[in-house]
């Protein structure tokens, strides 16, 4: 029994998730059921990709089988701009659409979120960085329909946007960024070739480990962020080896859903806060670069916080239990960097990124990753100096 002096809550907590979530083998086809009760015509939003593989077609079958108009936007093929949103924005107001559905990776998802909120509030999305522009109207609805099991999108309130003039990503959190509806499908994953399902899924495991660390978790995003760590970490090599695996896809796209309600209402770390300028600046897919941070940052961050990181050592490892804290907490870091070396994870040399030119922006990443607000949750809180040392140890990683 666990008494009221024993809980460290300091204050009461938030905790928010989409009001209406759908996951499962086959989930796709309430898609039918949904689109009637939100809108008349729907903007799909989408990348080529998932046009070619047939994905796109089946949202458009279930549409139509709603009785409801659409068009589509295929034009996300890197990680979300500015122009993007402006472009898909045109399109929903030309076409007068009342509902939005985003089908794809976090990008797709993340330049939806964009266009819903921008479309009924004004102006453009890099105005509302940091709450500078309230947001005072309820968006146009959302249906969110991820193919990867990675960044959580589709149940979080947070959308992540390149802006193209400054080369910055950047981070907006807000309720009215949570999609209306999430339809989670693993089926839809089985097509994500071994590269995506690795990068996603450390990606996603990141996500868990991050909010389960984070200064403001709280009971609730440790349970989910938990059982994401366990789900994942058990099975996202039989996932990125044997693709078909319809179990270990099935796993991996629980365990992100999780993983993102829990990073939603917990927050990410460092990792997050150095990911955003690597891909700003060097067009790193996003959890490509979280990938190749999260041993490293594990390790700085390691000796603010034993006692958790033993924790996410014994869901890991559950032969673990028995062991010290320092010991389960070491395990914990050597088995992500197993893992990292098992999916072939590259460090950022190995990717391609010049190292010339990434020395020369190592001052401004490390500036615009503080300026995110991420690093500030993590257990260890660094300086500007820390980070740009980090960042250079991680340039020729060896996990």
């Amino acid at each position: 029994m666990v008494s009221k002096k024993d809980l460290k809550l300091s204050t009461f907590a938030e905790f928010r998730l989409p009001p209406e979530v759908y996951y499962g083998q086959g989930a796709l086809s309430t898609l039918k059921d949904v689109v009637p009760c939100l809108g008349s015509k729907v903007l799909i939003i989408s990348d080529e990709v998932m046009e070619q593989i047939g994905h796109v077609e089946r949202c458009v079958t279930y549409v139509q089988k709603a009785g409801a108009a659409h068009v589509t936007y295929m034009g996300v093929n890197t990680e979300p701009t500015d122009v993007y949103v402006d472009e898909a924005l045109q399109m929903l107001q030309e076409q007068n659409c009342d509902l939005i559905v985003a089908v794809g990776g976090g990008s797709c998802i993340d330049t939806a979120k964009a266009v819903a909120v921008v479309a009924t509030n004004g102006g453009y999305i890099g105005e509302y960085v940091g709450g500078q522009k309230p947001i005072t109207k309820e968006p146009v609805p959302l249906i969110a329909i991820p193919t990867t099991a990675g960044t959580g999108s589709e149940v979080t309130s947070v959308t992540v946007i390149t802006n193209t003039t400054a080369d910055v990503k950047m981070m907006i959190k807000h309720p009215a960024f949570i999609p209306a509806v999430a339809i989670v499908d693993p089926l839809l994953t089985v097509t994500s070739p071994p590269k995506l399902t690795a990068a996603t899924g450390v990606d996603a495991l990141c996500h868990a480990i991050e909010a389960y660390l984070s200064r403001m978790a709280q009971p609730l995003t440790d349970t989910l962020s938990l059982e994401a760590i366990r789900l994942i970490s058990s099975s996202i090599r039989r996932a990125y080896q044997q693709g078909e695996d319809l179990e270990a896809r099935d796993r991996m796209t629980l365990g992100a859903m999780q993983a993102g309600i829990a990073f939603s209402n917990a927050s990410v770390c460092l990792v997050h806060g150095m990911s955003r300028p690597i891909g700003a600046l060097f067009h790193v897919p996003h959890g490509m670069s979280n990938a190749m941070l999260l041993p490293a940052v594990l390790e700085y961050t390691l000796e603010a916080c034993i006692d958790r990181m033993a924790v996410i050592g014994r869901v890991i490892k559950p032969e673990l239990e028995g062991q010290d804290d320092q010991k389960a907490a070491q395990a914990a870091v050597q088995e992500i960097k197993q893992l990292c070396r098992d999916l072939n994870i590259p460090n950022m040399k190995t990717w391609g990124i010049d190292e010339s030119r990434f020395r020369k922006v190592l001052d401004k990443m490390a500036q615009d990753a503080l300026a995110s607000g991420s690093p500030a949750n993590n257990p260890r809180v660094p300086t500007h100096e820390e980070i740009v040392k980090l960042y250079e140890y991680c340039y020729d990683y060896d996990y």
